[in-house]
């Protein structure tokens, strides 16, 4: 039997708008980048110049990728914007540019980030749990960046607060060509049937 792959054309990346501290996040931030453009990968993203953002970016381009930011209007400045991008959408707030990153995406990416971070990954993770998209979701934890949470989501299921399956959504992998693989070889779980309001 033949497996059936995922294909990943586009993929949305969530991650900080700021360097960090850690050389090694902030440089594989870059690698990254390079790998999507080498995977024939476009790269939908906060449209930033600056940051973990911005390294992503620039990986991409300087390896002769494709790269789609997705800004508001209001942070649409010299300063934050990254004008060698082939393409720009300018949206009219927040919500309208993820859910314009989620149209253009086959695929989710979460790098090391800060609250903005957090609150793009699990939206769309809870976006999945309600059976609104089946679009892989990969979580890089780079340099054990994310081992803290990782923990606290085991500790949700183990409370029964959080299913198993659920849990399972979200791909998890230190090596971001480990992840790729792991998120084209993903099957998503059928939608609840309380989801399905013509069943009877």
């Amino acid at each position: 039997m033949t497996e059936t792959l995922n294909k990943i054309h586009n993929l949305a990346v969530f991650c900080a708008s700021s360097d960090g501290n850690d050389e090694r996040i902030y440089n594989t931030a870059y690698e990254v980048g390079r790998s999507m453009a080498k995977n024939d990968i476009r790269l939908i993203y906060g449209g930033s110049k600056l940051g973990l953002m911005g390294q992503v970016a620039r990986g991409i381009m300087d390896h002769d990728g494709k790269a789609t930011g997705v800004i508001p209007d209001f942070l649409k400045t010299k300063e934050v914007v990254h004008e060698g991008l082939d393409k720009l959408i300018t949206t009219e707030d927040m919500h309208e540019r993820k859910l314009t990153m989620h149209e253009l995406s086959d695929a989710f990416l979460t790098l090391p980030g800060g609250f903005g971070t957090f609150e793009e990954l699990f939206e769309i993770v809870t976006w999945a749990q309600l059976g609104l998209h089946r679009k892989p979701i990969g979580l890089l934890n780079i340099n054990g960046f994310y081992d803290d949470l990782i923990n606290m989501l085991e500790t949700m299921c183990e409370k029964g607060l959080l299913k198993r399956d659920n849990l399972d959504i979200l791909i998890v992998s230190d090596n971001f060509e480990d992840l790729l693989g792991k998120m084209r070889k993903f099957e998503p779980k059928p939608v609840p049937k309380w989801m399905n309001r013509h069943q009877t």
